[in-house]
């Protein structure tokens, strides 16, 4: 005995742990086989040897020792078949050492390590394994990591997703998509597929698809198409096993019921649902701004909010969480007034009810009452998402039919039907979804209420109760239901057993079938993997490594089993099928088995040389091999064992050339010789022949191997293996060159054994996508190839490849171009083979097979009563004919052509139009077996042309041309023989279809069967219609032509007539001269044409008559050509339209007239000169569908023709009536959709419609609104909404008045509520033409219940607006109609009460004062409710301008939140939307801003404030009513405070206060002094204070405003004030004294102006303000103003106070100031005889500053407007002009105004010296007139005026008399001549005149000595700093004379005395004014 045997003996003695573990290999390998024997014959699993021997195994496995470990596996497999559950204990570090130790070992020990989990899963130890399985992927080994992937799919596979779970494999699989070994990657894709099998298809996209890359998402869509059926476990775990009393024959007996059962158990356990991990959405919901959005006014805002839950909720699973508030706020969205917003939380519940499952059973049952109740709403969108939120409130298990009973109950009994029956059909689907014992509970609950429900009036209800019933019987059978239906009645009782049986009936057929089906599909594939094949790779999942493909060859083709027997090929099928798993895959074998399996083959010494690190030894040894492979006789035998030899040695990987090229010589000697190689043998040397070919030195050996290769198993095979490992290779050559020799391929083999789909994928996703060139061109080149075999038709498949690629292909056709059948220069050997020929036509192209789309659904849809549903099955057809590239298989079409026959006979036209072009199209890609499939339907084709629209025969003779396309004209001519005699085609549709045929056979000849059309030609020669007969005889002639001589003689027998003379002539003349020649007859111009035709193709005929469609179909490229050719031009052509004289030639009309012929000619030739060809053509069609052509055209271009399309727009909208007053609905449809994209295109650049425009479309629009089709009528109502917001609501009103006039009906119902929409929306705008309501008012009594009704809901709007207003505007009504008003506005108030909107005309009255409130267009669009805001309110009358300040493009902000406004336009936002309190907000916001820019140095942030000061100031006059109002119901005065200081504020910058426009000046100034007026301010909150507020803000109004505004302002407001613009009624006051106070108070502040005239004289524009004086008296008239002048008017006084004070201070200068005033006028203006008349006066009392001729007080102005002066000389009027100057300048007042006028002088005359004038003045006097002109330069380079310069120094007070009276003696001529001759004249002498000036200046000082009554005077002082112009001793005095506390109110002239002053004035004029 050996030492090594007595260690072996000793060994056996130790314990197992010292045997297992000792240091000698053999003694631990003796172990470990004896531990196997042991644990073999071990039969319980309790035995004690079990739990002994457990803890062994962990050290075991991990044995270094290759040998060792295998046994120790082998150990540890027998023990673990003898163990139960209870070893799983040891599993965690068994599991861990195997997984470290041995799957990255021998293929033998891999696949025992994955023995060994499996039976650990086996002992359910799942969770370790899965442990163990996440640290393997892990592995940085990629040679470890495929086999722990390969366990987890057997585990999946075998034992099924109930003990694997899904979920933990999903978590692992998304790093392994990216992982870099791509065994990995195509392991981890086959791990994919397994699970889709086990738990879908779309949970496994959902969770794992956004996790990989685009690329392995493509590969992984490819192969989920192959994964069908349902999977199930063909494993079970131990104690299951344990379980079953029989062995595995008697489980397979008793297999189907579990199977079955665990099928329909599966899908809840695998649900989705569980496998997605849970999703927090409270947090990001809190972060979302979701609680504020709910809470906004403004529904948009409430919308989107919710719309952020809907989404957030959207996930599969939402994370439990407290959703009680959320449910509270859903509860009440529900019921919001937006349906948009209701529908958005709609949905939003059922999100959540989805995602949360049970958690939302609580919540559930908290909204469903609410939900039931709102099934009343009768929108669509809403009624939807009500239903499907409540079925998915109980799919997803929140509510059950226990929990609803009394919500049910409560719904049934709901006043509204739509309610009860909808409740009810929710129980039907509750009760069909839930299972039987939960029906069997709650049934005796149901019954009763469907009883209940079957006596309803409703006839819905009675179905739905009926419906539930149904359901509850085919739940649970009838037993429940037979005591209540035995109280029915017999009707009832019979139907309710119809619809019991019915659905009973439908649903066991439906489910059975379904069950058939899935076993069917499910079954076969469970035993064909199983028989055949066990998967134990992921990797084989994939169709490319797939071992077995029976399985899935024989699902997919199923349905092409009929076309593979007609074949023939049947058996090689099958045999084929059978064979593919052993000969494509090779397996495994390692170089020992290699040469074992040898044996005396090769030499042995051959071999070793091949292992030779020698180049040349391995060189020498494959020669000696090469020659020993010659030499094998019986070589079939031995190939594979060959092939493997020289893959393996020297293998692919060889380095030496020579060694390489002698390699494939032998494996090209191998493929040559044997009489079958085996696919598996390609498979081997495949990936390294096609390396080689990218070798430049072994590519001719490579590529002729490849040949030989194709030679013995087919190209076909070869081609699908290349495709991947060109694809996927590293080596670009690779790809190239593999290509290049696809390209010999196809020449030598042709396309008959290729699959062309396949091939032409390739070379469009792979070679023409390469980025290398040469892989392009090689690609290109084999594409041409393609196009020798297969033909243009391959053109088709490669429509969407780049343009440059087309035409590189497109030159590659000509140089290979189409040769018809070809014959391959090379055969392949293998028979089999010849079975992959793909599914194509005679060109080799492949069809496909769409049998499976043809589904029933489709087919039954074609047959559906609604005509949209039968048009989308229609376009479906088409859809799968492109996706198909238009070739298809015939086979699964009969029932198609059936359902299209069926079509042919629409009702709806456009639907068989639409079903024609679908025959045709099914019929080019279905080719020759068309003839065959169709069944006919050509004879019912044929039918169409009977049809007497030419639209319909064109299209039917379309299709007979996509017909002879497909199939020869023989095949055609038994139906056409049949169609021409049938009598109802009538003679329009036979003469086409002759002149089809005449057509058709002119290029024929030879044709016998032409004699069959000889019969009905004759018989058309005697019809009626001389059409048909021209037409019959030309087609006669080329009967005769076509079909022979020989072949019509024979068929002459029944020939009679006109025929039978025509066709003996033409015999007798080709009898004669054997040349075809024209007939005599009157087709003779027809004829030789189509006889010279026929000569010349009878001449040359080669081709077939296949080509001859082609030719039919060259005039539609043609014309496409041209179409393309004139789309380069532009779409309209705007160079020459003249737009103005187009629409001078429009009559405007609001009554709508139906256009001329003349009109019509007239558009057509305006749209054939400005639109473009293609264009017009289509527009102008009489085809609607060109017309919607066009108008797509036109939609698709409107972007960018937005300026060229307002040129043509009246062209446009001419055509748009022209189609109103056409019938075709689909063009005016599309029509309606055009235009307010239109609309909006021309709002957004700024276009409103002209009113030429709207004069030629508005009349058609409004007259055409009463459309007989509801959608129609809706689109123009939203139309016409549109308009008025685009165009105008005043300017709209007046058509729509017009519609109310109309004869239709539905058009004044139409018109009456676009009144109301008006009132509501826009009745600010048209609050002057409320008159219009007389005309709704007396539809009233329209017989018409409709009108009626409409009316009466017009009037109500009417009321909510204006209150009891309206009466004033409904005109006389009788009693009926004034009772049925009074009952509508009753209910209308008790509507408002409940919506909580006031009382009527609450709304107005709050806002009638806010002259440009534009809150009607705001709270359209904005959706707000609120009181403050909510309806558009009647505004107070804007006397002056009308225009609103407030932008309706600008949608209003959120109204203010807690935070407050964040900018400028957010806060005026608010101020002009917010309520007073919400306002104050955006106020503090203005001041700050406002307070920024006044200490900003540079001015830049004034600039921007400058240009927002109007709208700034507009809102806030239109919220001091607003704020007054809210404080006068007993509120803080808060807001008003505000609103003032805001005011004051503004007023006190001047740039501000000037920037501010005259209308917002006239609102403001009017709510200013109204309030002051107002009795209630003084007894408000802060009473005193805000009345001296507003006190002192009207006087920094009038301090800093523009001047000339505020003049024209005030002089406007003289007029009396309309009543509706005061604050409140007045109490006991009648508004004539209201009038007089508030005049008062305007005529104090134009004195306030007037007063400082002087020095502002030039601020303001003169001629406005002569002007509205102007129009001010003529207003009044000659006759008013000397009643007024007789009663001491004061507003007339003052403005001819103004007018006085203006004359004085520019003389007859001021005639030039008269440019707005029509001077021209009869009789003449009453304001030339007031200037003049103060001319004289002031001329006569020496008043006026110059004593020149015409008393002219300014130079510049005198030589325009005096003629006189053009007698003087120009020095005497110089000199004249400057004594006036410096007589200014030497007055302490005039100063200022001196110097500027004396600088306009040097201006304009810089020659003059001036200084000469001033020689006898002093120094200083000349030096102030020095400084004081340079500083006048340097104001006037600084744009400033002399009222806004600094207050020059006053002149030297001792300089002033001497000054003036020495120019005066220089200057002026001797004065008291003049004035005594004007004073004798006028009766006046000087002491009169100077006793008036001492009395008005004593006047003045009365006035400014004190106030009686400072407190109730409204006017406080002006501010220091208005009069500039006052010199400083003057201000000084001004203050010292107003020194009392209060700043007391100081009129400038007491009243009497400006009264008698004036009266004075008048009597001026008479010469008789008495001594002072």
């Amino acid at each position: 005995m050996s030492e090594e045997e007595k260690l072996l003996k000793e060994a056996k003695k130790l314990p197992w742990e010292d045997r297992l573990l000792h240091k000698n290999w053999k003694v631990r390998n003796e172990a470990n086989i004896d531990l196997a024997a042991l644990c073999d014959s071990i039969t319980d699993p309790k035995d004690n040897r079990i739990r002994e021997l457990g803890p062994l195994f962990k050290k075991t496995v991990a044995d270094s020792n290759a040998p060792v470990q295998d046994k120790a596996l082998d150990a540890l497999i027998a023990y673990l078949k003898a163990a139960d559950a209870d070893a799983g204990r040891y599993a965690k570090e068994v599991c861990d050492a195997i997984a470290a130790k041995c799957l990255a070992g021998r293929p033998k020990t891999v696949e025992k390590a994955q023995a060994v989990f499996m039976l650990w899963v086996e002992l359910e130890a799942v969770d370790v394994f899965l442990d163990v399985m996440e640290k393997a992927i892990k592995n940085k080994v990629a040679k470890a990591v495929v086999p722990a992937i390969d366990v987890m799919f057997q585990a999946l596979s075998e034992f099924g997703a109930k003990i694997i779970p899904p979920k933990r494999i999903l978590k692992m699989l998304p790093e392994l998509f990216d992982h870099q070994d791509q065994n990995v990657r195509a392991s981890s894709k086959g791990l994919t597929l397994e699970l889709c099998r086990w738990i879908g298809k779309d949970p496994v996209k959902t969770i794992l698809f956004e996790k990989m890359r685009d690329t392995m998402k493509k590969e992984l869509e490819a192969e989920l198409v192959n994964v069908s059926g349902t999977a199930r476990p063909t494993r079970k775990i131990r104690a299951e096993q344990d379980k079953e009393l029989g062995q595995e024959l008697i489980s397979e007996d008793v297999g189907p019921g579990p199977s079955e059962e665990s099928t329909a158990d599966v899908p809840p356990e695998i649900d989705e649902y569980e496998l997605i991990d849970p999703v927090d959405i409270l947090t990001p919901l809190e972060k979302s701004g979701f609680w504020e959005g709910v809470k906004a006014t403004k529904w948009s805002e409430r919308k989107d909010a919710v719309a952020e839950l809907t989404k957030l909720a959207s996930t599969k699973r939402i994370a439990p969480g407290d959703f009680t508030e959320v449910c509270r706020t859903l509860k009440k969205l529900i019921m919001d007034v937006n349906i948009a917003v209701a529908v958005e939380a709609i949905q939003a519940i059922g999100n959540l009810a989805r995602g949360l499952r049970t958690h939302f059973s609580g919540s559930s049952r908290f909204l469903l009452p609410v939900l039931l109740e709102k099934l009343k709403e009768k929108k669509p969108t809403v009624a939807e998402s009500l239903t499907q939120t409540l079925q998915a409130m109980h799919k997803a298990g929140c509510l059950n039919l226990v929990d609803v009973v009394e919500d049910v109950k409560t719904s049934v009994k709901n006043k509204v039907p739509l309610v009860r029956s909808l409740t009810l059909n929710w129980v039907t689907f509750c009760i069909e979804t839930s299972s039987k014992a939960a029906v069997l509970k709650v049934h005796k609950d149901y019954v009763p209420i469907c009883m209940e429900c079957l006596n309803d009036g409703t006839p819905e209800v009675r179905d739905a109760a009926f419906s539930v019933l149904a359901a509850i019987a085919k739940s649970v059978g009838m037993r429940p239901l037979e005591r209540s239906i035995e109280k029915l009645d017999d009707v009832r009782r019979n139907k309710l057993s119809e619809m019991i049986v019915g659905s009973g009936g439908d649903v066991a057929t439906g489910t059975s079938s379904a069950r058939v089906q899935t076993s069917g599909g499910s079954a076969p594939s469970v035993e064909a993997s199983e028989s055949s094949f066990v998967r134990k790779s992921a990797a084989s999942m994939l169709s490319g490594k797939r071992p077995v493909s029976a399985a899935p060859a024989c699902k997919k083709g199923r349905p092409v089993k009929p076309s593979a027997k007609k074949d023939g090929s049947g058996k090689q099928e099958t045999s084929k099928l059978t064979e593919a798993p052993e000969d494509v895959e090779p397996s495994e074998m390692s170089l020992e088995e290699i040469e074992s399996r040898l044996g005396s083959l090769m030499p042995a010494d051959t071999v070793g040389q091949l292992k030779s690190a020698v180049w040349k030894e391995r060189l020498e040894a494959i020669s000696s091999l090469r020659q020993q492979v010659e030499a094998v006789q019986n070589l079939d035998q031995s190939v594979e064992i060959l092939v493997r030899l020289v893959c393996m040695l020297p293998g692919w990987s060889e380095k030496n050339v020579q060694v390489q090229q002698q390699v494939i010589e032998v494996i090209n000697y191998l493929a040559a010789t044997a009489t079958k190689f085996p696919k598996k043998c390609v498979v081997l040397c495949l990936l390294g022949i096609s390396e080689r070919v990218a070798d430049i030195k072994t590519r001719a050996h490579a590529m002729k191997c490849l040949t030989t290769f194709s030679e013995a198993v087919g190209p076909g095979f070869i081609f699908e293996r290349l495709y991947k490992i060109m694809k996927d290779h590293k080596n670009p050559k690779v790809l190239s060159e593999g290509i290049l020799w696809m390209v010999s391929a196809v020449e030598d083999f042709g396309v008959s054994l290729l699959k062309l789909k396949d091939l032409i994928d390739f070379c469009k996703d792979t070679g023409l996508q390469s980025s290398a060139a040469a892989t392009r061109n090689a690609t290109i080149k084999l594409l041409g190839a393609l196009h020798k075999f297969v033909g243009p038709d391959i053109k088709g498949f490669l429509a969407d490849v780049k343009p440059a690629l087309l035409s590189a292909l497109d030159t590659e056709y000509e140089k290979n171009p189409f040769e018809g059948t070809v014959v391959p220069k090379k055969t392949v050997r293998a028979s089999e083979s010849t079975s992959s020929v793909s599914s194509g036509g005679s060109d080799g192209l492949p069809r496909e097979d769409i049998s499976g789309k043809i589904t029933p659904t489709l087919v039954k849809s074609l047959e559906s009563p609604d005509w949209k549903v039968r048009l989308e099955s229609i376009e479906a057809v088409n859809k799968i004919l492109e996706e198909a590239n238009k070739r298809i298989q015939p086979a699964g079409t009969g029932e198609l052509f059936g359902g299209l026959r069926g079509r042919l006979y629409d009702s709806n036209k456009n639907l068989v139009m639409a079903t024609l072009t679908t025959l045709g199209a099914v019929a080019s890609a279905m080719g020759p077996a068309v003839e065959k499939s169709s069944k006919g339907v050509l004879s019912d084709i044929l039918k169409c042309l009977g049809d007497n629209k030419k639209h319909m025969r064109e299209c039917t003779l379309t299709v007979l041309d996509a017909w002879l396309a497909a199939v020869h004209l023989d095949k055609m001519v038994p139906y056409v023989t049949t169609a021409l005699t049938d009598a109802k085609l009538g003679a329009e549709g036979r003469k086409d279809l002759f002149d089809w045929l005449s057509k058709q056979l002119t290029g024929l000849s030879g044709f016998p069967d032409a004699a069959h059309l000889l019969k009905p030609a004759s018989i058309a020669m005697t019809d009626k219609s001389s059409d048909v007969r021209k037409a019959a005889e030309a087609c006669i002639v080329e009967i005769l032509r076509a079909g022979g001589q020989e072949t019509i003689e024979k068929n002459l027998k029944d020939i009679q007539g006109p025929a039978l003379a025509l066709i003996l002539e033409r015999i007798k003349l080709n009898g004669a001269s054997q040349v075809s020649m024209g007939p005599t007859s009157k087709s003779s111009s027809k004829v030789p044409k189509s006889t010279s035709n026929g000569v010349s193709k009878h001449g040359n005929r080669a081709i077939s008559s296949r080509v001859i469609p082609t030719k039919g179909a060259r005039p539609e490229s043609i014309t496409s050509v041209q179409d393309f050719a004139v789309q380069s031009q532009a779409l309209l052509n705007v160079k020459d339209s003249n737009k103005e004289d187009r629409e001078r030639m429009v009559v405007r009309r609001f009554k709508f007239e139906e256009p001329r012929i003349e009109q019509i000619q007239e558009l057509e030739n305006d749209m054939m000169k400005y639109f473009r060809e293609d264009l017009h053509r289509r527009l102008l069609s009489t085809d609607f569908k060109k017309q919607v052509d066009g108008l797509e055209m036109l939609q698709k271009a409107l972007p960018s023709i937005r300026k060229d399309i307002i040129e043509v727009l009246d062209i446009l909208l001419r055509w748009f009536v022209l189609q109103f007053c056409k019938s075709n609905t689909t063009c005016l449809l599309k029509v309606l959709e055009f235009l307010p994209e239109l609309f909006d295109t021309l709002r957004d650049v700024g276009y409103s419609l002209t009113e030429s425009e709207a004069a030629v479309f508005l009349p058609c629009l409004v007259e055409k609104s009463g459309h007989n089709i509801e959608k129609v009528r809706e689109k123009m109502r939203e139309l016409t909404k549109q308009i008025v917001n685009f165009y105008s609501a005043t300017k709209t009103l007046p058509y729509i008045l017009e519609g109310l006039r109309s004869k239709n009906n539905r058009t004044r119902i139409e018109c009456v509520d676009l009144v109301g929409f008006l009132i509501d929306h826009h009745g600010a705008e048209i609050s002057g033409q409320l008159k219009s309501l007389q005309i709704v008012a007396s539809l009233t009594a329209e017989r018409d219940g409709e009108i009626r009704k409409a009316a009466l809901n017009t009037l109500a709007t009417g009321y909510k607006i204006l209150g009891e207003d309206i009466w004033r505007y409904v005109g006389k009504l009788t009693d009926a109609q004034k009772s049925m008003l009074d009952d509508r506005f009753k209910w209308k108030v008790r509507e408002m009460e409940k919506k909580k909107e006031g009382k009527p005309g609450e709304a107005r009255a709050a806002l009638r004062r806010s002259v440009r409130e534009n809150g009607s267009d705001i709270a359209e669009q904005s959706g707000d409710v609120s009181q403050s805001v909510s309806g558009p309110t009647l505004m107070r009358r804007n006397y002056g301008h009308s225009e609103l300040h407030v932008e309706r493009s600008i949608m209003p902000r959120a109204l203010a939140s807690v935070s407050g406004p964040t900018d400028w336009n957010e806060a005026l936002d608010i101020i002009s939307f917010g309520s007073p309190e919400q306002s104050v907000e955006g106020m503090k916001v203005v001041c700050h801003e406002l307070a920024q820019a006044t200490n900003d140095p540079e001015g830049i942030v004034m600039d921007e404030l400058v240009k927002d000061a109007d709208r700034l100031v507009s809102c806030l006059a239109n919220k001091v009513a607003k704020t007054f109002d809210f404080s006068l119901t007993g509120a803080s005065s808060r807001s008003c405070k505000y609103v003032l200081n805001t005011l004051m504020q503004t007023f006190q910058n001047k740039r501000l206060a000037y920037a501010v426009q005259e209308s917002t000046l006239d609102s403001l100034i009017t709510e200013l002094l109204l309030w002051l007026l107002d009795e209630r301010v003084p007894h408000m909150d802060d009473g005193s204070q805000l009345l001296k507020a507003l006190n002192v803000l009207m006087l920094k109004i009038l301090d800093n405003a523009d001047r000339t505004s505020s003049f024209v302002v005030l002089i406007n407001l003289l007029r009396p004030l309309d009543p509706s613009r005061w604050p409140s009624p007045a109490s006991n006051e009648s508004f004539a004294a209201r009038n007089q106070r508030f005049s008062d108070l305007v005529v104090k502040c134009l004195i306030k102006l007037t007063k400082v005239l002087q020095s502002t004289i030039y601020d303001v524009d003169l001629d406005r303000i002569l002007q509205s004086i102007h129009v001010y008296l003529q207003e009044l008239g000659m006759e008013e103003i000397r009643r007024r002048a007789g009663a001491d008017d004061k507003p007339l006084r003052m403005v001819k106070t103004v007018l006085h004070e203006l004359v004085k201070l520019r003389g007859a200068a001021i005639k030039g100031h008269l440019s707005m005033v029509p001077i021209d006028m009869k009789p003449q203006p009453i304001i030339l005889a007031y200037i003049d008349l103060n001319l004289e006066t002031l001329a006569a009392a020496r008043m006026l500053t110059s004593t020149g001729p015409g008393g002219q007080t300014h130079w510049g102005d005198s030589a325009a407007n005096n003629p006189t002066s053009a007698t003087n000389s120009a020095d005497a009027q110089l000199k004249q002009e400057l004594a006036a100057i410096f007589k200014k300048i030497g007055d302490k007042q005039t100063c200022t105004i001196g110097l500027y006028e004396l600088y306009r002088i040097t201006q304009l005359y810089p020659k003059v010296d001036i200084f000469a004038q001033l020689q006898n003045a002093s120094e200083a006097f000349r030096t102030y007139i020095r400084d004081g002109l340079a500083q006048m330069e340097k104001n006037a380079a600084a744009g400033r005026t002399p009222s806004s310069v600094p207050m020059a120094t006053p002149p030297p007070a001792a300089l002033d008399n001497r000054i003036g009276g020495a120019i005066a003696s220089k200057v002026l001529p001797p004065e008291n001549s003049l004035s005594d001759q004007r004073n004798e004249r006028f009766g006046v002498t000087s002491g009169t005149l100077d006793a008036i000036r001492e009395r008005m200046k004593s006047m003045q000082l009365a006035a400014a000595a004190g106030n009686p009554d400072p407190g109730n005077r409204p006017l406080i002082n002006m501010n220091d700093n208005v009069n500039n112009g006052l010199s400083s001793q003057s201000r000084s005095s001004d203050r010292a004379s107003v020194e009392n506390p209060a700043q007391g109110s100081v009129l400038p002239m007491d009243e009497k005395a400006l009264s008698g002053l004036q009266a004075r004035m008048e009597r001026l004029k008479s010469g008789t004014i008495e001594p002072l």
